[in-house]
């Protein structure tokens, strides 16, 4: 029986089906074992050719070709050109992957365009002014758009960098689902492509117009930087024409595979870009179901079809990586698909070329972006859904595929999922286990506490110093407590606790409470200091009530007791000393309580057996004395610290002093989970060694 199947299927269609099966088994072997670096990682100078530029506040960031692809932040002044030989003096890094759960990964990034290494310097001198004209091309275009007005966006829809659009804007292109539109992609490679054929139609005969088209496109492809959607739509029409010249009879669903196939086998990392995954997997769904969208006659509604479909399909993407999904988005794609495809993409290349056209399109961009920043503050409707693991992740594929398999028969049931998608917003409320993470804010404290059903999110400190890239610092709030906090399926916290106001603490609260629902906030005893009346007015002008001298806190069955009542002339003993009993599992939060308050504390409190400390004072020598550690006898201490930082903390008598428990630290371990199950169970976001 099999032998006769295997006889009606034809040599080709067995090959489309083989062709996947081989990549996947490919791409999972490579990114597990992948060819070693051409560097050591321990390199002081770099030479090679610059292939891209991006200039920032406080640095230039080159990609430069040497050994293999290395990417280098530039702190000084100069003015480089693409294609230049260069010098750079300097230190070399591997990026690290991820240290908090479900967070981006910055490592998986640069792999996603073959980079293993960054590089710092403030030395670098150019070596070979000598530029080849491909690359004297690409800086003539460059230099062509850095006089217009409108030079952010044709640098985006001309050029394929997006990277100088404000970042404000860019977050409300997100928030409503169409930042996908502002990439060069398959409908503006078409159109393009369109245009050319058309022009060339017009001189040559049709074999030298594709062969011409095929050339320009290439040329662009290199002008864009190999974007992974330029790629993926450049590679299409090639493999399309082909198809279609010697009369294949290839169907387009299988030269979509053939495609996403030869990208992979390129570079198995692309498996790690938004961007790649997102366009394949909405592409793939668009064709198998085609015949839902040609249903529909107008142009509107096929519009509107198609941006529901595109919904549907990339939602459980969308969910992984940011954590909301905004329900509005098919409505919003039906007003900016047909703006930006027929409208601003077309006189954007008109203003490339005609720069009196300028200010027509930046009162076109003008509209767009108040448009998107008004739609953006709509958030009733953008839906805070948590991290799914593969299992659902895949069991939402199935529901959507059967979904559509069930319209494409004539009848309608996206009711479903958008009734699974308002379960999956509330599912911490089905919740039963409790939890605390401690998240890795570099050096400072946060620790998330998650009653189970939904009962209460505590956040216990902020961070504050921030953590850098390099030697640019970025947002810990916006960067990662947010997006941990909506990663977990939270919308709001109903207590913010700032142990004590010192920065390292409480520096985020402002960024937090100003972007971030919270319902109350507790500070500790003693004097309020500067920052915490900086704090203080932002919570008055949000209307967000706060309190002091806290003694207990009691959500449902859970009591937080505030065990320092002491007022010290020192801000880290003033700390508030949180004990919670959850589930039976006994936490005590020290903050930077020094050996002083330890010693009041066993005074006042009998505290044995503490199974989840948190060490005072980043580990600090003026914390956790042997006295103190024996007597509340901890099973799991808690350390949160800046890798490298230059305190010296953890110190190496407190560790020895913590030596009969189990010791987690943000440095090693990056993020550290708790879960309150009938057995503890403790997950970290870096393996431990």
């Amino acid at each position: 029986m099999y032998m006769k199947i295997l006889k009606t299927i034809s040599p080709f269609n067995l090959a489309v089906c083989l062709i996947p099966i081989i990549t996947v088994i490919y791409t999972f072997i490579y990114i597990n074992n992948p060819p070693p670096s051409k560097y050591f990682g321990g390199e002081n100078q770099i030479i090679g050719y610059i292939y891209s530029i991006q200039k920032k506040e406080d640095k230039i960031v080159l990609k430069v070709k040497a050994k293999e692809n290395i990417l280098i932040n530039y702190y000084g002044q100069n003015s480089f050109k693409l294609g230049q030989k260069i010098k750079a003096i300097g230190k070399m890094k591997e990026p690290s992957n991820s240290t908090n759960f479900y967070l981006f990964d910055y490592k998986n990034y640069l792999l996603s365009e073959k980079i293993n290494y960054t590089f710092t310097s403030d030395n670098i001198t150019v070596i070979d002014n000598e530029i080849s004209i491909i690359y004297q091309l690409k800086n003539n275009l460059k230099n062509h758009v850095q006089n217009y007005k409108s030079k952010d966006y044709l640098n985006a829809l001309v050029l394929g960098d997006d990277s100088d659009i404000a970042e404000n804007i860019t977050s409300s292109y997100q928030t409503n689902g169409i930042t996908h539109l502002l990439a060069i992609s398959g409908a503006q490679i078409t159109l393009f492509s369109a245009i050319l054929l058309y022009i060339f139609n017009k001189i040559f005969s049709k074999a030298a117009s594709y062969i011409l088209t095929i050339s320009f496109l290439l040329l662009y492809l290199f002008i864009t930087n190999f974007t992974p959607s330029v790629l993926r739509a450049t590679i299409f029409f090639i493999i399309l024409t082909i198809n279609k010249q010697f009369n294949l009879k290839i169907n387009t669903i299988s030269l979509l595979i053939i495609t996403m196939c030869f990208l992979l086998i390129i570079n198995p990392y692309y498996i790690y870009s938004l961007g790649f995954t997102l366009s394949f997997t909405v592409s793939f769904y668009l064709l198998a179901f085609k015949n839902i969208i040609n249903k529909y006659k107008s142009y509107f509604s096929k519009t509107l079809v198609i941006s529901v479909i595109a919904f549907l399909v990339g939602a459980p993407i969308i969910i992984n990586n940011f954590f909301e999904l905004n329900l509005l988005s098919p409505l919003i794609n039906l007003y900016f698909v047909p703006l930006i495809t027929f409208i601003i993409y077309p006189l954007a290349l008109l203003t490339f070329l005609f720069k009196p056209l300028d200010n027509i399109f930046l009162i076109l961009i003008t509209i767009m972006e108040n448009a998107s920043l008004k739609l953006s503050s709509i958030d009733f409707l953008n839906l805070t859904l948590c991290h799914m693991n593969i299992i659902f992740f895949i069991a939402y594929y199935i529901l959507i595929t059967l979904i559509l398999y069930k319209w494409l028969k004539g009848k309608n049931y996206i009711i479903i999922l958008f009734i699974i998608l308002l379960i999956h917003h509330n599912i911490n409320y089905l919740n039963p286990i409790s939890s605390l993470t401690m998240i890795d804010v570099g050096q400072g404290d946060s620790f998330l506490i998650k009653l189970k059903h939904n009962k209460g999110n505590i956040l216990i400190d902020t961070g504050g110093i921030p953590t850098y890239d390099d030697k640019e610092p970025y947002d810990i709030a916006e960067n990662i407590t947010i997006p941990y906090l909506k990663a977990e399926g939270i919308d709001h916290l109903d207590y913010l606790i700032i142990t004590h106001g010192d920065f390292d603490h409480a520096g985020m609260a402002i960024n937090l409470i100003k972007n971030f629902k919270v319902n109350k906030v507790i500070f500790n005893k003693g004097e309020y200091n500067d920052l915490e009346l900086e704090i203080i007015d932002v919570l008055k002008k949000k209307r967000v009530p706060y309190y002091q001298n806290a003694n207990e806190l009691k959500i449902n069955n859970i009591k937080l007791l505030f065990l320092n009542n002491r007022i010290y002339n020192d801000e880290n003993d003033n700390s508030s000393v949180i004990y919670v009993d959850i589930d039976k599992i006994k936490l005590l939060f020290m903050a930077d309580a020094t050996v002083n308050a330890e010693e009041d504390l066993l005074k006042t409190y009998d505290l044995p057996n503490i199974d989840i400390l948190k060490v005072g004072h980043h580990g600090s020598k003026t914390s956790s004395s042997k006295k103190f550690i024996n007597s509340i006898n901890p099973k799991y201490s808690i350390i949160s610290v800046g890798e490298n930082n230059s305190y010296g903390h953890p110190n190496k008598e407190v560790l020895e002093n913590l030596n009969k428990s189990v010791i987690y630290r943000t440095d090693l371990e990056g993020s550290v989970k708790f879960t309150f199950k009938r057995k503890l169970q403790i997950k970290t976001a870096v393996e431990r060694s």
